[in-house]
């Protein structure tokens, strides 16, 4: 069993930044990726950002160049800084981590408890 957990929201004023860090813990061997999913009110899930073990990132059009994600899979953490946030970006974040099972190869995404972010003045 893999858990993560996040940590780092909070309340912001618009224009503002915000650094979420997610720990992964458990029996975990290596991890294939990690990032970051929001859902907001009313809204569906989406993904944020990813990165993979080795250092490829993808990110939402609405966050590209505001916010940047970085891990250290050798220690199986992941952030995520936030600059120049928006109301828009208010919304609970939630961890991932793709870990692959030692004995079959089958992949698990894991999650963690989720974390509020709230950009308001």
């Amino acid at each position: 069993q893999v858990q993560l957990v996040e940590s780092g929201g909070g309340l912001v004023q618009p224009g503002g930044s915000l650094r979420l860090s997610c720990a992964a813990s458990g029996s975990i061997f290596s991890i294939n990726a990690m990032g970051w999913y929001r859902q907001a009110p009313g809204k569906q899930r989406e993904l944020v950002a990813t990165i993979t073990n080795g250092g490829s990132t993808n990110y939402a059009d609405s966050v590209k160049g505001r916010f940047t994600i970085s891990g250290d899979f050798a220690k199986n953490t992941v952030a995520l800084q936030m600059n120049s946030l928006k109301p828009e970006d208010t919304a609970t974040y939630y961890c991932y981590a793709d870990v692959p099972d030692l004995y079959t190869g089958y992949e698990h995404d894991y999650w963690g408890q989720g974390t509020q972010v709230t950009v308001s003045s």
